[in-house]
């Protein structure tokens, strides 16, 4: 293995964390590494509303389909758009170190009440209505940059929400006429994912990359995604989960924000730890 070529969508925010992670692999493993530049459904139907239209594999499938049919090594994803199964024959090689997996509420400077708040996040709407109740909800979609100059440029809306780790990697800290806010997980309760890149590989590779990724981040995730994969969670359900250490921060709609103490045991089986804390809260029989 002297070269690897790593499947990214062309997003600035994409490229970025798919230069990370060659960046990573070439420091681990000693590899030459190459980007293979992918335009997803997701990308090319840029009108389309994720919710309405399941948003399921909208933006890996053709990354996914690279990497099965011999033309990338590896996939590089926004670990919370990988859908909740995986197609066989893939595997999930590892992550990178998990960045700050908070959103952050994007308000015009002066807004202290948004009268309307642009965000396609079924997830995002549910629980920052509880802070702002009378807001009205629209959709924005678009890279982080054109969300940023709607909001401030375009009135839009009087406030978004984006991701945290997203904003860094952009090396976004401020915008002018815009005020960042961090929401903590008591007030916005992640997606499932957020913050970390994911690294998707063929089942034959995944032992290659097992040792070179962050295993922190890869025991969180997978716990978080099993909680995924037992509510069929996608882009049209109201769903948070995130594990900090040995707690899980929880949010569906039917029971809105709990907070839940995992056992060390818990995460040598995810899948049972998931079935017994969402029978427990009566969200699944």
């Amino acid at each position: 293995m002297t070269k690897l070529v790593l499947a990214t969508r062309k997003s600035p925010l994409a490229l970025a964390q798919a230069e990370m992670v060659a960046a990573h692999l070439r420091n681990q493993l000693g590899v030459e590494t190459e980007l293979r530049r992918i335009v997803t459904t997701g990308d090319k139907q840029a009108d389309w509303s994720l919710e309405q239209r399941g948003g399921k594999g909208l933006f890996t499938s053709e990354l996914e389909a690279a990497v099965e049919q011999g033309k990338a090594d590896v996939a590089v994803h926004s670990c919370k758009d990988l859908p909740g199964d995986m197609p066989a024959g893939l595997a999930i090689g590892g992550y990178l170190p998990r960045a700050d997996a908070r959103d952050v509420l994007v308000l015009r400077a002066g807004v202290d009440a948004p009268a309307t708040i642009a965000t396609g996040s079924p997830r995002r709407r549910r629980q920052i209505a509880r802070l702002f109740p009378d807001a009205v909800f629209t959709e924005l979609r678009g890279n982080v940059d054109t969300r940023l100059k709607k909001i401030a440029d375009q009135s839009v809306a009087d406030g978004t929400i984006l991701a945290a780790a997203g904003l860094k990697r952009l090396g976004i800290d401020t915008w002018p006429g815009l005020e960042f806010a961090p929401l903590d997980y008591e007030q916005m309760v992640p997606a499932v994912g957020q913050g970390a890149i994911a690294v998707q590989c063929r089942v034959d590779d995944a032992a290659k990359f097992a040792a070179v990724f962050d295993g922190a981040t890869m025991r969180a995730v997978t716990m978080e995604r099993a909680f995924q994969a037992a509510l069929g969670g996608g882009c049209h359900t109201a769903l948070g989960a995130h594990v900090v250490g040995e707690t899980l921060h929880l949010f569906h709609e039917q029971c809105g924000v709990v907070t839940v103490s995992l056992r060390p045991e818990d995460f040598s089986d995810p899948d049972a730890a998931a079935a017994h804390v969402l029978r427990d809260l009566h969200l699944i029989s």
